[in-house]
Parts: structure tokens; sequence; C-alpha cells
């Protein structure tokens, strides 16, 4: 049995690579096809299609935000420089003035490092290569604690549909075996109704037997249930191979329905007609499940 996601789910992986610390976190909720939204600092736009080529091969509906952050530390963000020759050229002016000035000559390091250019404090270059292998391999690893979720979630509506179809079946079941009846009970009462009219003269048989047959083939819906039955083994079918399959049991809905109310338009019966109602809810309430089906 091959898993079945649903299409909400979360999932997030942290990882570190070239002084940045990544945490990559998928979120998602229902949708008609796949949407995929990527949010990143603006220093790592740069790796936006690599992020959306990782979901695309592991989500195939549904809308998705990847929400990515980074943090970095300042030792391995910046560098610093020192211009050591312009450090001497500082040092050398100073004792020129104590000289001519007859004073002390006091100066440290660190009165040297706070004269312009002495000191140079650089961002270090990204190596987008490198952002983009260590981003993908974190969407990855978020991709597979996302689709985990989904497929928990995605099996607890699997058992669900099976209730769901069970109870479609056995009202089908119902339809089958009360159709039938129908016909029979309606050639009782024409016939009731003529001997009344007739006062319980001679009714022609033939007449019966003619106007029970128009009444069953105006009634009859063994090809929808026939139908309906297909639909049904399709559709347990479908289950069985699992995601995706959301978009073809949304056609095989519309079946469903289909069926489903052209029995109704055919029902003459005040018993057949509250089975078929409660037909038409259990499809309803299958059909609104599958919104969540990948």
């Amino acid at each position: 049995m091959s898993e079945l996601y649903s299409m909400t789910g979360y999932g997030s992986a942290r990882g570190a690579v070239g002084g940045q610390t990544f945490l990559v976190e998928i979120k998602s909720v229902n949708n008609r096809f796949l949407d995929c939204s990527v949010r990143l600092p603006r220093s790592f736009l740069f790796a936006e299609d690599t992020v959306k080529n990782v979901i695309s091969s592991g989500v195939s509906r549904g809308k998705v935000d990847v929400f990515v952050t980074a943090q970095s530390s300042s030792e391995a963000d910046t560098s610093v420089s020192v211009n050591l020759a312009l450090a001497e050229e500082y040092r050398n002016a100073l004792r020129d003035i104590a000289d001519r000035l007859g004073v002390e000559f006091r100066a440290d390091a660190a009165v040297i490092a706070r004269f312009p250019d002495v000191l140079t404090v650089e961002k270090k270059e990204l190596d987008a290569d490198e952002i983009r292998g260590s981003l993908s391999d974190l969407t990855h690893k978020a991709l597979e604690e996302f689709n985990a979720m989904r497929a928990r979630e995605g099996e607890r509506l699997r058992e669900d549909r099976l209730v769901k179809l069970k109870n479609i079946s056995e009202l089908v079941t119902v339809v089958e075996e009360r159709s039938p009846e129908t016909v029979r009970e309606y050639r009782e009462r024409l016939e009731a109704r003529l001997r009344e009219l007739l006062d319980d003269r001679g009714v022609d048989e033939q007449r019966l037997i003619t106007e029970a047959a128009i009444f069953a083939d105006k009634t009859a819906v063994d090809e929808e249930t026939v139908r309906l039955r297909s639909h049904i083994v399709q559709f347990g079918t479908m289950l069985e191979d699992g995601s995706p399959i959301g978009r073809k049991m949304d056609f095989l809905m519309q079946e469903f329905n289909r069926e489903s109310n052209t029995i109704g338009s055919k029902c003459s019966d005040a018993a057949l007609a509250k089975v078929v109602v409660e037909l038409k809810s259990e499809i309803e309430k299958l059909r609104e499940q599958l919104q969540n089906v990948e």
C-alpha cells in the first residue's frame, strides 16, 4: 500500500555553513495546484530556485510556504585587516611631534589603531554554490519531516474514507434491493385503483403488465448502481495506490454525484428517496474530505 499524503503539514531543519546558521521551515495548506512561496533573507535570494526545485520534487499539490532564516557569527562573517605601513607612518609622525615639542613620546598600539584606515573591517564574500548546496540539503531534511507528518495525517484520512466508502456501498445495496419493490408496489396500487374505478369489474391484466413495465423502465436505476459500484472499486484502488491522487478523485467524485442525482430524479418512492438523500450526504462528506488529499 502506497502512502497517502494530506495537503497540510509542517517540517523544519537547522544547519550551519560558512559561518551561517540556517533554519528552513515548511508549512502547507490546501490548494488545487502546487503554489510554492519561498521567503529568504535578501542576501540569499540567489538560492530561491534551488529551494523551490527541492519542494517540487516532493510535493505535487498544496499552498506551500517555505521560510528560511539565517544567523551569522560576527567572527565568521567579517574579517579585519591591518595596514602596517600606514601604522608605522602614524607612529613616526607622532614621534616627530614629540621630539619637536620636547614632550614625552607615548603611543601604544591601541592609540595608533584608532587612526583612519589603520584597521579595515570587511564582510566576507558568500560562497554562492556552498550556500545553495547547504540550503538544498536542509530543505530535503525539512521535506522529509514535512512529508512524514503529511503521511500520518493521510493514513487517518484513508481509514475514514474507507468507512465512508463502505457506507456508500451499503446504501447502494439498499437502492438495488428497494428499486424492484417499488415496481411491485406500483402495480399493486395501480390494480387496486383500477378495481375501485371499475367497481371491482374485470381488470385487463395485459394493461397492468404494460403500465408496470413502463413504470419500471422510467424508474430503473440498474445502470446507475452498476456505475456507482464501478466507481467505488476504482476509488478503493486509488486509496491503495496512494498520492498523488487528489485531482483524479475530484473527477471521480463528480461521477459519484452524477449517478446519485440521476437515481434521485428517477425515484418516486418515499422510502427510496430517503435512502438517496443519505447516499448523497455520504458522497458529499467524502468529497469535502478530498479537499485535503494531495
